[in-house]
């Protein structure tokens, strides 16, 4: 499509980037201003009508007309009536009254009638900020064809949709009157045309020639038995890096499904070529570096690199690593020569952070990437990134979860204070989760620095951390050693593996994503010790959504339940946000007719 230099501006103002957006904009309304035929009470009408009598009153022009055409006296009205109005509707004038028709005193009237200069055709209302209609109806008029739609590969029956849509004559107004009827096909060409954008940005670069590391007899001799679907992402990632071109990958599955295995069996077959993985926090890093020095082969040199201070003889200790395993500090070091990128909860990290995790492959050959996540989403979202990412799936746990939740309000106290003394008392520990860290008057929660005498004052070894505490990872490390209680907020959503935790309580439940509170869950029960989840809300009714959530243990259940609740944000231009940027299509209904466009899609 071909675009003069004085339309780009407007182009960019209404976020068009293809011939599909630009048919995609419809107006809000549209009014008919033929001449309607017959009058009709509380329906838009258009008539020739001449001014029979017209007075002035309190700030309004009322009095009577005469239409012809309808063989009928009726009565008129303008509210707020300006010098204009009075001047045209002088007694004997021929006006073009259009407006919704009402009964009054007996006969119909026009109510604040629009008068137009002339009848005849639809005008689309579009009703955007800073552009006018006339502009709009334009750039569709000119750019909106045949030839132009074609051009976008999509099926001949919704090429002739549009241009019915947007003729703007009797069968394009019907439709407008009914476009219910039409969603479905709505629905299709708004997805058709963002996975045929997305795909444009899929980028193929070179990868290593590799010889993959044999690792079966590394599996059979591990200390526990690999699920299926353990096994099954091992041999998703064997493929990828047969590959010639680099792959990216995401390994999606529940809190404590056994991604730290994957992840290292994929470190293993690249052997004895370099790896690289990248956790979101130190303490989490930590924790992979131990699990792969009690894991991996003696034959394998893993390094662990630490932000802050620099070691000794670092450079040599990396170009010696098989395995290097850091936080984002990692990004700024430019002498790996690593053939495979992972980095866990990719979503943990800044866009800018991310930008600097892909420039690693600035080079001529590119690493794979492998990204994991236990964040689980939803099928209709993993379908569209499928254009970009490759995935894989663990859905088996490696031991039964015995995990109950429970929502809870202020006449549950006591009985959960017993539970704690309980939980204490058989060596188990428990976190709580506060929504702030000081006092708001906004919220109606105490916050941390107000719950944390009561506890310290009632309870021994209460540990208290949050987001911006500089020890943080040393106090989680501290609390998991030799705590009973953690003071907390958000931040222990990820990370530190607590095999004692039995017990976990959210304060407000109600303000937090399902994903989120799913997360947290996640912390207790990490190797099958019976466990509660606690949701409390200070609402006079616990909402169904927390009462939902309470019922499924499933992170991908949870995806679904989220997504019904949350919109779907924007996909091409971020991870996945707050906001919607469909207007037709719904991520919690439209699967089959996602199917259909990525079918459609593979044939060119």
């Amino acid at each position: 499509m071909k675009v003069k230099s004085t339309d780009f501006e407007y182009f960019k103002k209404l976020r068009v980037k293809s011939v599909i957006d630009l048919a995609l904009i419809l107006p809000k309304k549209i009014e008919n201003l033929n001449f309607t035929p017959t009058p009709s009470v509380n329906q838009i009408c258009t008539a020739k009508v001449v001014i029979k009598s017209a007075n002035f009153r309190n700030n309004q022009l009322f009095g009577l007309c005469e239409c012809k055409m309808w063989g009928c006296e009726l009565s008129f009205v303008f509210f707020n009536a300006s010098a204009w109005h009075k001047n045209i509707c002088k007694v004997a004038n021929e006006l073009i009254f259009h407006a919704k028709l009402s009964s009054f005193n007996g006969l119909l009237q026009f109510n604040n009638p629009k008068i137009l200069s002339e009848a005849g055709g639809f005008s689309p209302k579009y009703q955007i900020q800073g552009i006018k209609d006339s502009t709009i109806q334009r750039l569709i008029q000119s750019y909106v064809n045949f030839e132009n739609l074609k051009e976008s590969k999509i099926d001949e029956k919704y090429i002739y949709f549009l241009l019915n849509l947007h003729a703007y004559n009797e069968k394009s107004f019907a439709m407008f009157e009914k476009l219910e009827n039409f969603s479905e096909d709505l629905k299709y060409i708004e997805m058709f045309n963002f996975l045929k954008r997305l795909r444009t940005k899929k980028i193929q670069k070179k990868s290593f020639n590799l010889e993959i590391f044999d690792i079966k007899t590394w599996l059979e001799t591990l200390p526990f038995k690999p699920t299926k679907d353990q096994l099954n992402a091992i041999k998703d990632i064997e493929g990828d890096l047969g590959s010639k071109f680099a792959k990216r990958r995401v390994i999606m599955g529940d809190v404590g499904c056994g991604k730290t295995l994957v992840l290292l069996a994929a470190a293993l077959m690249v052997y004895p070529k370099q790896a690289i993985l990248m956790a979101p926090t130190s303490i989490l890093a930590a924790q992979l570096f131990e699990e792969a020095k009690k894991l991996l082969p003696e034959f394998m040199n893993i390094v662990f690199i630490k932000g802050g201070k620099k070691e000794k003889n670092l450079e040599e200790q990396i170009k010696k690593a098989h395995l290097i395993i850091g936080t984002h500090a990692l990004i700024y070091h430019k002498d790996f020569e690593a053939v495979l990128v992972m980095i866990d909860e990719q979503h943990r990290f800044g866009s800018a952070q991310r930008q600097k995790i892909h420039s690693l492959s600035s080079g001529e050959l590119s690493p794979h990437f492998i990204q994991f996540s236990a964040t689980p989403i939803p099928r209709t979202l993993s379908m569209i990134q499928s254009e970009l990412l490759n995935f894989s799936f663990i859905k088996q746990m490696p031991f039964k979860k015995d995990i109950q939740t429970l929502c809870i309000k202020n006449d549950d106290f006591l009985r959960l204070n017993e539970k704690i003394k309980e939980e204490i008392a058989q060596n188990h520990q428990i976190i709580i989760i506060y929504p702030l860290v000081s006092q708001s008057d906004k919220i109606p929660y105490l916050s941390l620095e107000q719950a944390r005498p009561y506890w310290e004052s009632h309870y021994d070894k209460v540990f208290v951390t949050h987001g911006k505490d500089k020890q943080k990872d040393e106090i989680l490390q501290k609390f998991k050693e030799e705590g009973n209680i953690l003071l907390s907020t958000t931040v222990v959503e990820v990370g530190i593996s607590l095999p004692r935790l039995s017990t976990i309580i959210i304060v407000g439940a109600e303000r937090l994503g399902l994903a989120t509170l799913h997360q947290l869950r996640g912390r207790v029960g990490r190797v099958g010790l019976k466990s509660t989840c606690y949701l409390y809300t200070k609402l006079k009714t616990i909402p169904p959504r927390l009462e939902e959530f309470a019922l499924t243990m499933d992170g991908f259940k949870i995806a679904e339940l989220d997504l019904k609740n949350r919109l779907s944000g924007d996909l091409i231009d971020g991870f996945i946000q707050h906001g919607n940027e469909f207007k037709f299509f719904d991520f919690s209904n439209d699967e089959a007719i996602l199917q259909r466009v990525k079918q459609d899609l593979s044939k060119f």
